[in-house]
C-alpha cells in the first residue's frame, strides 16, 4: 500500500438551489424511488430499518440519476462535444448511456475484463460501445481516458460534482419522506452516493449519522477514512463489483472524512447472507453493492444504529448465474 503526501482537496459543497435545479433535471425520467419498511427485514434486523429503494430506476440503480445532470449540462455549457467516454463495473455506464441516448451524444464505456455479463448487455441494449479492458476498474479507467484524448471526447471521471448532484436528488427524497433517522448505512465505491447523503443532511440540518460500507477485500475507503490520507492498495478482490475500488478520489474522500461517521467493513460472505435477506424479507433482488449496506448494519449493535436506521439499495443488477449461486448458499468467487 502507498500513500500520497498532498493533503486532500476541499470537499464539494451543493446549495439548495443546486439541488432543485437537479430535481428539475432528473424528474422528468425518474420518480422518487420507494422507501418502506418491510416488516420481515425489522424483524430480522433487531430494530426499525428503513430501506432506499434505489434498484428502482429506469436502469436499476442509483447512478441513473447523476448521469442525467452531467449530460444536461454538458449539452447546454459543451454543445460541441459530440460523445463521452468512461469507465465503470455497470451502474456509472447505464447511467451514462441512458442520457445520451436522450441527448444524442454517444457513449463508450471500458470494463475490466470479466465484468457482469448482464450489465455489459444493458450497456449495449442502451446504446452504449463497451470496450473491455484491464483487470480491474483502474487500468479500465486509465484506458478510458487514453481512449478520450486519442478521439476527441470528453472523458467522465468516476467521481464529479455533476454526478453527486443527481444522486443527491435520492437523498433528498429519502430525508423528506422518512421519519427522523438515527443511521443512515450507504456502500461506497467511487463516492458519490455517500458524498451526496452527507451532502444533503448537511444542507437539511438534520444529526443522522452517516456510515460508508466496504468490502474488506476492497479496503482502501476505509484505510483512507482512518489516516486521513489517500491510500491506494494493490488489488480489490471482491465480488462486490461496485465497491471495488483501490484509488478513492481525492475530493471523494475529503467529504467521506469531513461528514461520515465511520467507514466499516464486512466479508463477502457477509454480502451473501445480505442478499438472501433481502430477497427473502422483502422479495426485491439487490447486486451485490445493492446488499452491502445491510450487511453494514446487521454488522452493528442496536446501540450503534440507533432506534431508526436505513440503507441505501443503490441497485438490483445482479447477473442470474451470480445470484443463483447466491441464492444456493454461496459466495461468488472472483
Amino acid at each position: 500500500m502507498s500513500e500520497t503526501a498532498p493533503p486532500l482537496p476541499p470537499a464539494l459543497t451543493l446549495t439548495r438551489a443546486d439541488l432543485a435545479e437537479a430535481v428539475r433535471i432528473v424528474r422528468p425520467h425518474v420518480p422518487p424511488t420507494p422507501q418502506f419498511e418491510w416488516p420481515m427485514l425489522t424483524a430480522h434486523a433487531g430494530t426499525r430499518v428503513t430501506v432506499k429503494h434505489e434498484n428502482h430506476t429506469p436502469v436499476g440503480a442509483f447512478k441513473v440519476r447523476g448521469g442525467l445532470v452531467y449530460l444536461d449540462r454538458l449539452v447546454r455549457q459543451r454543445p460541441h462535444v459530440s460523445g463521452v467516454v468512461s469507465a465503470t463495473r455497470g451502474n456509472h455506464g447505464q447511467s451514462l448511456a441512458f442520457a445520451g441516448r436522450i441527448h444524442d451524444r454517444s457513449v463508450t464505456i471500458f470494463v475490466p475484463h470479466g465484468n457482469s455479463v448482464e450489465k455489459n448487455a444493458a450497456m449495449r441494449a442502451l446504446g452504449a460501445t463497451v470496450i473491455e479492458h484491464g483487470d480491474d476498474f483502474e487500468e479500465a479507467r486509465q484506458a478510458s481516458v487514453a481512449h478520450a484524448d486519442d478521439h476527441g471526447l470528453e472523458a467522465v471521471p468516476p467521481f464529479h460534482r455533476d454526478l453527486v448532484l443527481g444522486v443527491a436528488t435520492y437523498a433528498l427524497e429519502l430525508f423528506e419522506a422518512a421519519e427522523p433517522i438515527d443511521t443512515v448505512y450507504v456502500p461506497v465505491g467511487m463516492g458519490s452516493g455517500v458524498n451526496a447523503i452527507i451532502a444533503v443532511r448537511d444542507l437539511l440540518g438534520l444529526d443522522t449519522r452517516v456510515v460508508g460500507v466496504v468490502s474488506d477485500r476492497a479496503p482502501a475507503t476505509k484505510l483512507t477514512f482512518g489516516s486521513g490520507r489517500l491510500t491506494t492498495t494493490p488489488t480489490a478482490a471482491t465480488f462486490v463489483d461496485g465497491v471495488a475500488t483501490r484509488s478513492p478520489d481525492p475530493q471523494s474522500m475529503a467529504g467521506v472524512i469531513g461528514g461520515a461517521a465511520r467507514v466499516i467493513s464486512v466479508s463477502d460472505d457477509a454480502v451473501a447472507e445480505a442478499m438472501r435477506i433481502i430477497f427473502r424479507t422483502t422479495h426485491n433482488v439487490a447486486e451485490s453493492a445493492g446488499a452491502i449496506a445491510l450487511a453494514g448494519l446487521l454488522s452493528e449493535s442496536p446501540a450503534q444504529r440507533g432506534a431508526h436506521s436505513a440503507f441505501v439499495l443503490c441497485g438490483g443488477n445482479v447477473d442470474t448465474d451470480q445470484f443463483a449461486t447466491v441464492l444456493a448458499g454461496r459466495t461468488p468467487t472472483v
